[in-house]
């Protein structure tokens, strides 16, 4: 039979590791955030956008990570894509 402090501690070191690897990821992604800074900074300056670009028309058209996947379909499936954004996007 398993102590309950047992399991408690047991538990208590799982999340740390978790933790851990969270933090990890966390210093890897900025790394990456900064070697990649100074293009996007001459795309922004070239194309004149603000750091912070947000389209606001169909919620696909914001950001493929975040849309729905069945999004683009929900007007019509054979509809023609009446937002000029739109045009940026790869069919999925």
């Amino acid at each position: 039979m398993i102590r309950p402090s047992s399991l408690f501690a047991t538990v208590l070191i799982l999340l740390l590791v978790a933790l851990f690897f969270c933090g990890r990821h966390a210093g890897l992604r900025a790394e990456e955030e900064r070697a990649i800074r100074p293009v996007l900074d001459a795309l922004v300056l070239r194309l004149g956008l603000t750091d912070l670009c947000l389209a606001t028309e169909a919620r696909y058209t914001r950001h493929p990570a975040l849309s729905d996947e069945l999004a683009p379909f929900m007007d019509y499936p054979a509809a023609l894509e009446y937002f000029p954004s739109g045009l940026f996007w790869a069919p999925q």
